[in-house]
């Protein structure tokens, strides 16, 4: 493990008592998306091996669909900005030769980075990555959060892809553990050593298994972390990005301190039943044009499940539903009564369709004064929950799509217990099929908060 860089008496709670407020961020010109920085030629996952088919795990987790609007994957990101990059660290038994690649979600081809370890495992492990530039650009200080909310998707992404099986998550992994595992500079050395490059700042992992091999239960990334770091990417133009200067810095600052000196554990992963291979092709989030219509009761309990269960380390959950019984449920029952949801749309940065949506779950908890690891942890597994439980909509033909941002949604204080102690972190909104003998609601105003 390694200890936190070096941060000011209450960064952190600042920060997040900062990305919470009513403050708008200031607006900076559009950043574009940046080719892809690896050189080398890439290989198609299929390859000629067996074990881990890791075309088939790439395509139903982070490739990007087809026919998908320039969308870089099927459901939402942090302003469908797409900051997320895998890096994938292959071992024997798997569908590539062993060694580093960085992933290509768009080409769906893995660029080679470096041999393997003479003792890496059977399998093949995934490290997560942030880039932070586009993300700052478009929220500002608003931006980290919703960083570690993308990662948990893209790490619930791969999840569902693998299992059932034996699948691992991790998302307490040490930061620069993960760097090095992944052949990336380290913190202190980014700037140094790949000058002209966007650094990437790694935030989770995914360990696939190998039939060939028995699962191991911790060190799964040692062995690649003692390996040099691997040679850089091919520098990019414009790679200082647009977004402001302080905010980026102060970004990259806070992911690196929040990854820093923690200790990995794997928690295993599951697929709910109904979810399918065809699920996972298929799914999409949907316009919220299209999530007026309450689910079905009995379905939204299903979902609202799974987001509990999917990560019983990360923050509570509940729903917000109208209708004629109106109130905030858990599946302990009722939490409040009354109709929550515009509150709900209040908060979630005035975007008033919220107000009306069929049905609506949140994740709650994290305190103003919450340390690092519970940081996170609430965001990174909030994002991984809502990410199973979009997946787990899908296959029971409801509509859904994730809300992000939430501003001084502290929902403690609006049940009446101590403020500060219970917000609001991450949301997934929740529709049934249209009825087709009532009339399409009216289009709601309401400007979603940014882009």
């Amino acid at each position: 493990m390694t200890h936190a860089p070096p941060a000011a008496p209450g960064l952190l709670s600042r920060a997040l008592a900062d990305a919470r407020s009513p403050r708008v961020p200031r607006t900076v010109p559009y950043l574009p998306e940046r080719a892809f920085p690896w050189g080398e030629p890439g290989l198609h996952p299929a390859g000629a091996g067996g074990g881990v088919d890791l075309d088939r795990v790439l395509r139903l987790s982070l490739a990007a669909p087809r026919n998908a609007g320039g969308r870089l994957r099927p459901v939402a990101s942090a302003g469908a900005l797409h900051p997320v990059r895998a890096h994938l660290l292959v071992g024997p038994g798997c569908s590539l030769p062993p060694g580093r690649y960085a992933y290509d979600p768009r080409a769906h081809r893995a660029h080679p980075r470096g041999r393997a370890p003479a003792d890496a495992r059977p399998g093949a492990a995934v490290v997560l990555t942030v880039t932070a530039d586009r993300t700052v650009a478009h929220y500002g200080h608003r931006a980290w959060p919703l960083l570690l909310l993308d990662a948990g998707h893209a790490a619930a992404a791969l999840a569902l892809a693998v299992a059932p099986g034996d699948v691992r998550v991790s998302l307490d992994a040490d930061g620069e553990e993960l760097a090095a595992a992944a052949g990336l500079p380290r913190a202190a050395d980014r700037q140094t050593r790949w000058s002209g490059v966007e650094p990437e700042l790694p935030l989770a992992a995914v360990w696939l298994p190998s039939a060939d091999g028995p699962v191991p239960s911790t060190a799964l990334l040692a062995a690649w972390a003692a390996l040099p770091c691997s040679a850089g990417p091919l520098p990019q133009r414009g790679a200082r990005g647009n977004a402001p200067p302080r905010e980026l810095a102060a970004t990259r600052h806070l992911l690196t301190y929040l990854t820093a000196g923690t200790g990995a554990t794997w928690h295993p992963a599951a697929r709910p039943a109904p979810v399918t291979d065809e699920t996972l092709r298929t799914r999409r989030s949907a316009p919220p044009s299209d999530l007026a219509h309450p689910p079905a009761p009995e379905l939204l309990a299903r979902v609202l499940a799974t987001a509990e269960g999917a990560r019983p380390d990360g923050p509570a959950w509940a729903t917000a539903v109208g209708g004629d019984a109106p109130g905030l449920l858990t599946t302990a029952g009722r939490l409040a009564s009354g109709d929550a949801r515009p509150t709900l749309a209040h908060w979630a940065a005035g975007q008033r369709w919220i107000g009306t949506a069929g049905a609506v779950l949140v994740a709650h908890g994290c305190p103003a004064d919450a340390p690092p690891s519970l940081i996170r942890s609430s965001h990174l597994a909030a994002g991984y929950a809502a990410g199973v439980a979009q997946a787990h909509a899908t296959a029971l033909g409801l509509r859904s799509r994730p809300i992000g941002s939430w501003l001084q949604a502290d929902l403690g204080a609006a049940l009446g217990d101590a403020p500060e102690h219970d917000w609001i972190v991450h949301g997934l909104a929740l529709a049934g099929p249209a009825d087709p003998s009532l009339p399409a609601p009216p289009p709601l105003p309401g400007k979603e908060e940014r882009p």
